[in-house]
């Protein structure tokens, strides 16, 4: 018998605190978005009811090798909440996450509502208020990563949390596409990327994001942090280490995993 779409959601939510849980075969084929976002949904209206605020969305799978290693040939999105915002310069408590890794990305806050599932990127670019150096903090719920398609948007997309620089730039006049990124962990490179990488431009990425969400009826609005993927390879966190993040021409942004 499938487990169900609800009993996949709990796991997932016990997971946060007893631990990993093997990949949701057992309910989810390796390729099945609706399912998985269907149990993402279940989460989120669960978290929502907790007091947890949506304050924006997250984009990822927006590197065509990563699509390819999954079997999929799209992104994929999850849902950004009040409580996984971590300061500037701030620090994360490692206890809170399970197998974190730290990924470099472009991030923007909205300044108008992106209503239409025919966004272009353009309308994007018109809409954005601020545009920011941003580090992600992802994590999974599935044991030793061994994630598909499905069990990552079910798992809210492996997010975590996430950092953006305080102070944002407006877009005009930003190279977005040629933006060179270096993440260092206690000033050691331990990725290197450019803003291409997201489809190419992160406002590609975030117009996928903007006519995925209004086509399911929910869509951006003014105030939004929209992250847009990764400009490089994740690197595994570990307690103590501070993380830094560069992005030429668009700022900086930085935390401490928590102590030694």
């Amino acid at each position: 018998m499938t487990t169900s779409h609800d009993d996949l959601a709990r796991r997932l939510r016990d997971a946060y605190t007893g631990g990993t849980v093997p990949p949701l075969r057992d309910g989810l084929e390796p390729t099945d978005a609706a399912g998985a976002y269907a149990v993402q949904e279940i989460n989120t209206r669960f978290w929502e009811a907790q007091g947890r605020r949506i304050v924006g969305r997250k984009a990822g799978l927006t590197a065509k090798a990563v699509q390819v290693q999954l079997g999929v040939d799209q992104p994929d999105f999850g849902v950004l909440f009040d409580d996984m915002r971590v300061a500037d310069g701030g620090t994360l408590d490692p206890a809170k996450c399970i197998q974190p890794k730290a990924e470099a990305e472009i991030a923007f806050v909205l300044g108008a509502d992106l209503p239409s599932p025919d966004t272009t990127a353009d309308q994007v670019a018109a809409a954005v208020a601020t545009v920011h150096a941003a580090i992600e903090i992802v994590d999974s719920r599935i044991a030793d990563w061994k994630i598909t398609f499905a069990d990552t948007v079910a798992d809210n997309g492996s997010s975590a949390f996430f950092v953006l620089a305080g102070e944002g730039l407006p877009l005009a006049g930003l190279d977005l596409e040629g933006a060179a990124m270096e993440m260092t962990f206690d000033g050691e490179v331990v990725s290197t990327g450019v803003g291409a990488a997201a489809l190419g431009n992160p406002l590609n990425a975030a117009a996928w994001l903007a006519q995925t969400l209004a086509a399911r009826g929910e869509p951006l609005r003014a105030g939004d942090v929209l992250l847009a993927g990764a400009l490089g390879p994740m690197a595994a966190l570990r307690p103590g280490v501070r993380v830094e993040t560069r992005i030429a021409g668009i700022g900086a942004c930085s935390f401490t995993c928590g102590e030694a």
